[in-house]
């Protein structure tokens, strides 16, 4: 298999500290991705492809899609959700950058996603129980912990009754350094999806397939009783 390379985040990293020391913490992606368009940056996350992390998951566990809804967070460039379209899945897509979902369109003109312009930490309310799966990969760990619970009950609002969410994030000890930007997750912060009422169903940590691998959490959660 070949591996992924690890791209150049200093300007992310720059803008992410500029906007959050100003008190607009996801005011950065808008910007990151505009000057994407402008060939002045690179967005470090968006590989044109579907996350490896996602693919692997789905060849072990696939979830039944015929007539289900699905979301995905963060969309980027849109990969992900044009594969969760190809599986069958009714598909939204979001971004809290215009500029991504502008690209998605472009990329994807004649796709079945829909793509939104929304904000994961004030998302639509008619989004709330809406997705039979719900899918966050790497949003998470682009937030500064203390918005993260907010994100979280807001992605776990969105899986319906029955539906089941997908979460991939870097992943560290809780004694680790909290490091730069993608700032990974502890065991103990994701904890908050159950303690907010959904069952964890399987909780993975492993090392993922880019070079220097990177450790990460892959947790699926369901809401309803069992």
């Amino acid at each position: 298999m070949m591996l992924s390379q690890m791209p150049d985040r200093t300007r992310a990293r720059q803008l992410a500290a500029e906007y959050i020391a100003k008190g607009d913490p996801t005011g950065w992606f808008e910007r990151l991705y505009r000057e994407a368009d402008e060939g002045k940056s690179i967005v470090p996350w968006a590989e044109l492809r579907p996350s490896p992390n996602l693919l692997n998951f789905w060849r072990d566990q696939p979830i039944p899609s015929a007539g289900k809804t699905a979301v995905t967070v963060g969309c980027g460039l849109g990969d992900d959700a044009e594969q969760l379209a190809e599986w069958g899945f009714a598909t939204t897509a979001f971004d809290v950058s215009e500029s991504a979902i502008q690209s998605c369109r472009r990329r994807f003109p004649d796709s079945r996603v829909e793509y939104v312009a929304a904000d994961l930490l004030q998302p639509p309310d008619s989004w709330f129980r809406a997705f039979d799966f719900v899918f966050e990969s790497n949003t998470l760990q682009v937030l500064p912990p203390e918005l993260r619970a907010r994100a979280m009950e807001n992605a776990a609002g969105f899986v319906a009754e029955d539906g089941r969410l997908l979460v991939i994030a870097r992943a560290r000890d809780e004694n680790d350094p909290r490091g730069e930007m993608p700032w990974p997750l502890t065991r103990w912060e994701l904890n908050h999806f159950t303690e907010i009422g959904l069952r964890e169903l399987s909780f993975e940590d492993f090392l993922d397939s880019e070079e220097p691998p990177v450790r990460r959490f892959r947790a699926l959660y369901a809401n309803g009783v069992e």
